[in-house]
């Protein structure tokens, strides 16, 4: 997901995010440390925020280079902007005027050429040099572009017709394409292919989805889940093709068709290769860092080979695996941010627990684990609703949740990733986790679900992040939506994103003083999120001794009632308790 890695070249996008033909500057700080990222798409801006929320803005000059002419905006809205759903502008997450406000110096449209570790210098394709102490490197993936018999022209740039699916200049190019065409092909029948389908058909063209696999979507479902997808998406009008090996375009100046491996055709007048993605890597492996499926880090994402360099997201191996979700790069940008401003010298990154909650075609999805049994220990619980387009599955193992996919029907997902996450024990009945036969009302699920846990995956939106703006005056889910980004993304989450605005609101009214009985004072104690420190609770009980308090009572919500006291003290205690 980051902004270094390639995308189809376009114009410049004229708006008032857009490109500037110099580098956003900021003035150098005396006394500071340098940091330099490469890359500035969502793994890489997201650890820069990171770093300010601990003091970094007085711990180091930020520099930062990102191959996109613009600033940072949120990847996994971009099949929304194809569709119309939201405006590019809607998308962007920080644009220019944010790097200028935090004294970062932004190189944007500026790809980083070069890395020498020795000199410790970033070079930039435009030839600026930018020294650094600490160096970030977020480069994110790009699009995997199969090499197809006739993909690319005599100049070497792919044929007219034929686009990519990974950059904000993609989305326009596909736009302009698809007000002239009238017949589209996606090659690749992942997520980010079915939503190309969906905006290319909100566009009026006849598609269709060419997948070499056995079923839609393998790394989200099972056959069944595939299956149950793809009849939802014919009766809306797509048409697919499984098991299909696409061998060439077909055209001369522009693509007319595909030719297939079976030796059939399909004429088409625009294609959009959706086939995967790679890590971008390159810059890394030049410099002589270790290399595999991408940059090779250990648990406080650093580099094996360099202790100044970091790695973040899509471009990091971690324990041998490479995450694309959100809520994995966010954890990563975390343990970093910790370990460069020395506000936790002991963070580590131990790996992710990958789930998450999606809307294709507006179909609504959760995915978490295993998608088949993989154990002799492992059992399935399974429901099954064709006709209805509602598939439920779960693996259990050893009475844990180690898989799940919920279709149609996901009222059953916040108990259930919530399970996932943390690895709970699962009640007997296990009819119950699929339907409400005894599981924990959905008021006990926001109970005990934990302050950091992720409400809004597509924006790394957690529990703790929605209280927080509530108890800072915000009531209304729209608005909270608003302040913290949570629900803009596939929107699957608003549902939940309501309910624990309105959790929240509930417990702040009732923390609010009411009327106090005579003799007696009601103090709503210095917490976050339902939290007390031992040294604040200890300094309440210190100052009600003091006073020879009669009885304290904890009254409804978050108050404590000290009973049994003359106005005086009462007024003393009060003043004590409520200064800083």
């Amino acid at each position: 997901m980051g902004a270094q890695g390639g995308g189809v070249p376009m114009q410049a996008r004229q708006t008032p995010m857009a490109t500037m033909a110099d580098p956003v500057v900021a003035n150098a700080g005396p006394g500071r440390r340098r940091l330099v990222v490469v890359g500035n798409g969502m793994a890489g801006a997201r650890a820069i925020e990171e770093v300010l929320s601990r003091g970094g803005d007085e711990m180091f000059d930020i520099t930062v280079f990102g191959a996109e002419p613009y600033g940072n905006y949120n990847r996994i809205l971009l099949s929304n902007v194809l569709s119309g759903a939201h405006d590019a502008a809607d998308i962007f997450i920080n644009p220019l005027a944010w790097y200028e406000e935090n004294a970062i110096t932004l190189h944007a449209g500026v790809r980083a050429s070069g890395i020498d570790r020795a000199a410790r210098t970033v070079t930039g394709e435009n030839g600026v040099v930018a020294p650094y102490d600490v160096l970030l490197i977020a480069t994110g993936s790009r699009s995997f572009i199969p090499p197809l018999q006739g993909l690319n022209g005599a100049d070497g740039r792919m044929r007219p017709g034929v686009f990519g699916f990974r950059t904000l200049d993609d989305c326009d190019a596909i736009v302009a394409a698809a007000a002239t065409s009238s017949k589209a092909v996606v090659i690749g029948g992942g997520l980010l292919g079915l939503e190309a389908a969906r905006g290319l058909m909100n566009h009026g063209c006849e598609v269709h989805v060419v997948h070499l696999g056995k079923h839609l979507m393998e790394a989200q479902l099972d056959r069944t889940g595939g299956a149950i997808l793809r009849t939802a998406m014919e009766a809306m009008g797509v048409r697919i093709h499984l098991e299909t090996s696409t061998s060439a375009i077909l055209g001369e100046d522009r693509v007319t068709g595909l030719a297939f491996k079976d030796g059939a055709t399909l004429d088409c007048d625009m294609v959009v290769v959706s086939a995967g993605i790679r890590a971008n890597v390159e810059i890394g492996r030049e410099c002589g860092l270790s290399v595999e499926r991408a940059i090779l880090v250990d648990d406080a994402m650093r580099s094996v080979d360099d202790p100044a360099v970091y790695v973040v997201g899509e471009c990091a191996q971690h324990r041998g695996r490479v995450y694309g979700l959100v809520a994995p790069l966010w954890e990563q940008a975390r343990v970093f941010a910790d370990h460069v401003t020395g506000v936790d010298p002991e963070s580590a990154y131990t790996g992710s627990k990958l789930a998450t909650k999606l809307k294709v075609m507006g179909v609504e999805l959760a995915s978490m684990g295993l998608t088949e049994p993989a154990d002799e220990r492992d059992e399935v619980v399974q429901f099954t609703e064709p006709k209805r387009g509602t598939y439920k599955k779960l693996i259990v193992r050893d009475g844990r949740l180690v898989g799940g996919i919920l279709m149609g029907d996901i009222s059953k997902a916040a108990y259930l990733m919530q399970a996932f996450d943390r690895d709970s024990p699962l009640p007997h009945e296990r009819l119950s986790l699929l339907f409400d036969m005894g599981a924990p009302a959905q008021a006990v699920t926001l109970d005990e679900m934990a302050p950091s846990a992720q409400v809004c995956n597509c924006n790394g939106v957690s529990k703790a992040t929605l209280g927080a703006c509530v108890e800072a005056g915000e009531r209304d889910p729209k608005a909270v939506m608003a302040a913290t980004r949570a629900g803009m993304g596939c929107g699957s989450c608003k549902g939940l994103v309501g309910e624990v605005v309105a959790w929240f609101a509930a417990r702040v009214d009732a923390a609010a003083p009411g009327p106090e009985e005579e003799g007696t004072v009601s103090l709503t104690p210095r917490m976050v999120d339902g939290l007390i420190e031992i040294e604040e609770l200890m300094r309440i009980g210190a100052v009600a001794k003091k006073y020879n308090v009669a009885r304290v009572r904890l009254s409804d919500g978050r108050r404590i009632d000290f009973a049994g006291l003359s106005a005086e003290d009462g007024a003393l205690l009060r003043a004590e308790l409520e200064q800083a």
